[in-house]
């Protein structure tokens, strides 16, 4: 096995772990690093809304181990108010903007552009010609949730050629288990308002596969959602390849620890794995 595997959460930070999974009170510049001491990869979802100031980029570098990956999601002007449109790529374009302010993290950094449900299989070539431009210096991931991709054989086969081509990613969100049964908490009823509903998609087009799943609000259904995927993700690594696994909950209150419990549970199937480190105390060491 010549893989590696990397899981994570949504986000380095949660108001429901602090205390309780991380130290608390950190100060801003050091909660990434605590972050990164229970798990060796996140989704950089925020800079879909906003992005970051290069200074900010170089403290989320210094934080991070060598070995720590970060998905980050191209700025939403650039996927969905511009449908990666060729002037996209001109000086002081947001996209950009974007290259230059997280160019610190150099190859800690996957790119993940998440396409709108409305951008189809008529808009193929509009991603060929933007996956054909943009910096040759990282990996790149694309997420799609038009329905055709899923439903007709045509639009899929189209899709995989471009990509692995490219040699880019398809990103599946498998949301099987949150839709299985109906919501019984807050949580789960709103990511039933939000989150997608298509079919549940497996297959590696690169050596980097990468893997959003999320389960419910109640530990024990997550893990037994989650077990087809430790299997893949077992054959995955026995393949060579190195994928990367988000857990997610609806509250995301566990998701930190069910990360762990995932790359536990790949382990089991496949010990030749790294184990995760040590997590940071939450309470600092007493002589007493």
């Amino acid at each position: 096995m010549k893989g590696s595997l990397h899981v994570g959460c949504a986000m380095w930070t949660y108001a429901s772990w602090n205390g309780r999974l991380l130290p608390h009170p950190l100060p801003p510049r050091e909660r990434l690093r605590a972050y990164a001491t229970h798990c060796n990869a996140v989704e950089g979802n925020t800079t879909f809304y906003a992005t970051p100031s290069r200074a900010t980029v170089e403290t989320w570098a210094a934080q991070a181990p060598d070995d720590f990956r970060f998905l980050l999601k191209l700025p939403k002007p650039v996927t969905h108010e511009r449908r990666l449109a060729a002037d996209l790529f001109s000086t002081g374009s947001p996209l950009h903007v974007f290259f230059t302010a997280i160019e610190p993290l150099g190859r800690k950094a996957a790119l993940w552009i998440q396409l709108p449900a409305s951008f189809g299989p008529g808009d193929l070539p509009t991603l060929a010609a933007f996956l054909g431009r943009v910096p040759k210096g990282y990996r790149y991931a694309v997420e799609v949730r038009h329905p055709a991709f899923f439903e007709d054989p045509v639009a899929e086969q189209r899709l995989e050629k471009l990509l692995t081509e490219a040699d880019v990613e398809w990103v599946p969100f498998d949301t099987q288990v949150l839709y299985a049964t109906p919501p019984v908490t807050d949580a789960e009823r709103e990511a039933w308002s939000k989150k997608p509903r298509l079919p549940r998609r497996t297959r590696a087009l690169t050596r980097f596969p990468i893997v959003r799943y999320i389960g419910r609000d109640d530990a024990d259904q997550t893990v037994e959602g989650w077990q087809p995927w430790a299997d893949i993700t077992a054959d995955w690594l026995r393949e060579g390849r190195s994928p990367t696994v988000f857990i997610h909950t609806p509250d995301n209150d566990d998701a930190l620890v069910l990360a762990r419990r995932f790359h536990d549970d790949v382990r089991r199937r496949v010990p030749e794995v790294e184990p995760l480190p040590e997590p940071m105390p939450v309470e600092p060491p007493t002589l007493f």
